[in-house]
């Protein structure tokens, strides 16, 4: 099982597999920040393509064969649980020998064909929330799954669309994700982005990440989702809201803390 409630989850990694330098440096940092916090249960995220770009300009990623083979590499040299997005059915297999999870685009998420070819690998699903559907509405996604007997499903909210440009996140959303009985994310670094607002390139507001990961946590999340890079001003694709390694330590520190209180408070 990847969801323990006895434990935070947190899953990050760089945006896109854009080197093993950046995949290496963002594992070391989950290694030693899943050895401060032992309350944390760490998956490494990385793309091997980005399909879903704003510009047919924009950088991808380095494709399925290469993007796993560093995927390989972290799990072997880091010991790290491993997770990528699929784009289409006939990944699914392949991405499932080497990923410990697969995670569904929020643009895909009604994709009914790529949903249950990710659940019919018998490896679990993590599934973002769409910009543009209501948290009741992912109840038909989460059906999709169990209908092709997926192992373990994960919700992960992402925002909504607010107008050109922008997202906001529903603090209410993961009340309601939950009702589903099964677990729901919070994805920190997607929701600050401004979607399509650099002319081609995505913006974002990685200064309101901090608030948002701690509003979540304390609105019910059982995780949070960051992108992360070592300098990430200089990453090929969502540089202006993944993390820099340094503040990610700080943020995830703070989020545990306020995770713990919640936790205690409400006696489980």
């Amino acid at each position: 099982m990847i969801f323990d409630r006895e434990k935070l989850l947190l899953i990050a990694g760089p945006c896109v597999l854009e080197s093993e330098y950046v995949a290496f440096k963002a594992a070391e940092k989950l290694v030693e920040i899943g050895e401060k916090y032992p309350a944390l249960s760490v998956i490494f995220k990385g793309s091997f393509d980005k399909a879903n770009r704003s510009s047919i300009y924009s950088a991808r990623g380095p494709g399925l064969e290469e993007g796993l083979r560093i995927l390989s590499l972290v799990k072997e040299k880091y010991k790290l649980r491993v997770t990528a997005d699929i784009h289409l059915p006939e990944q699914a297999g392949v991405a499932a020998e080497i990923c410990d999870v697969l995670q569904i685009p929020a643009f895909l998420c009604r994709q009914t064909d790529l949903l249950m070819a990710a659940a019919r690998t018998n490896k679990p699903v993590s599934v973002k929330k769409g910009q543009f559907l209501s948290p009741q509405e992912m109840f038909h996604v989460v059906q999709k799954l169990r209908e092709a007997s997926a192992s373990e499903i994960i919700q992960i909210e992402r925002g909504s669309s607010f107008g050109y440009n922008n997202l906001v996140v529903d603090m209410r959303s993961f009340d309601i994700l939950k009702q589903n009985d099964c677990p729901a994310i919070f994805d920190a670094t997607h929701s600050v982005q401004l979607p399509g607002a650099g002319n081609g390139i995505t913006l974002g507001q990685r200064g309101f990440v901090h608030i948002l990961a701690k509003a979540a946590i304390a609105a019910g999340a059982d995780g949070l989702f960051f992108e992360i890079h070592p300098t990430p001003d200089e990453a090929i694709c969502d540089a202006a809201n993944q993390l820099p390694l340094g503040y990610f330590t700080q943020i995830v520190g703070e989020c545990l803390a306020l995770w713990q209180v919640c936790k205690n408070r409400q006696g489980i």
